[in-house]
C-alpha cells in the first residue's frame, strides 16, 4: 500500500508543484525543494505509555466486573493486555501521538527537517540558497528552512510566514493551493534578492520528493 505522503497530492498536483518550482527557479538562482514525509518521528515512548495505560484502564474495568477488585487479577491482566493495545497504537499512527506533548512533536518535526535538509543535498548548492518546503503529515506540522545564503537576506521569521500560508492551505482543504501560493511568495523574495546569473544550473530535484 502506497505511503500516505505519496497520496497526499494527485498527479495533477504534482504536476502543478513541479511547474511552480520551476517557473520561480527560471527567475532565481535559489533552489526549492518540497518534501512530504508520514511522520518525523516513530514515538516509540507514545506507543509505550499507550499500552501501559490502556492495557492498565482495560484489566481494570475487567478485574472490577469479574474478579471483586482483586489485585492479584489486574496485575497480570493489565500485563496481558499491555501487548495487544501496543500493537493497537503501532498500527494507527494517530494514537501514537496522544501522550505526546506538542512540544516534543514540534522538536520531532523540526529535527527531521534539518536532517532532510542535508540528506536531499540543499546544503551543497553553489551559492547556498537552498529551500526546503517540508509538510510532516501525522503532526500536521509544515517547516520552511533555508541555507546560509538566504538567511542573509531573508530571516527565519519570514520563512515561518511561509510555513504558515502551507498550513492555513492543508487546514482548509487545498494543500496544494496554499504551498504554490507559498513557494510564489517565497520565489519573489528570491528573484529580488538573488536574481538568475548566466550559467545557473538546476541542481536540486524539482518534483515532490515523498518518504
Amino acid at each position: 500500500m502506497a505511503r500516505k505522503s505519496e497520496r497526499f497530492f494527485t498527479k495533477e498536483e504534482k504536476e502543478r508543484i513541479r511547474s511552480t518550482t520551476l517557473d520561480i527557479e527560471s527567475r532565481t538562482i535559489g533552489e526549492i525543494v518540497v518534501m512530504v514525509v508520514d511522520r518525523s518521528d516513530d514515538y516509540l515512548d507514545g506507543e509505550v505509555t499507550g499500552g501501559v495505560l490502556g492495557g492498565s484502564l482495560i484489566a481494570m474495568v475487567v478485574t472490577e466486573l469479574f474478579f471483586h477488585a482483586s489485585m492479584w487479577f489486574f496485575i497480570p491482566l493489565a500485563f496481558v493486555f499491555f501487548f495487544p493495545v501496543r500493537i493497537l497504537f503501532k498500527k494507527v499512527q494517530p494514537l501514537r501521538t496522544v501522550f505526546i506533548s506538542s512540544r516534543r512533536r514540534e522538536h520531532a518535526v523540526r529535527h527531521r527537517a534539518i536532517r532532510a535538509f542535508h540528506e536531499k543535498g540543499l546544503t551543497r548548492t553553489k551559492e547556498h540558497t537552498g529551500v526546503l518546503f517540508f509538510i510532516s503529515l501525522l503532526e500536521h506540522k509544515v517547516w520552511v528552512l533555508a541555507d546560509r545564503g538566504i538567511h542573509e537576506k531573508i530571516g527565519q521569521e519570514t520563512l515561518n510566514t511561509f510555513a504558515a500560508q502551507v498550513s492555513k492551505g492543508i487546514a482548509e482543504g487545498r494543500a496544494c493551493d496554499g504551498l504554490c501560493e507559498a513557494m510564489r511568495n517565497a520565489g519573489d523574495l528570491l528573484s529580488l534578492h538573488f536574481p538568475l546569473k548566466p550559467g545557473d544550473s538546476d541542481e536540486l530535484p524539482n518534483g515532490v520528493i515523498t518518504e
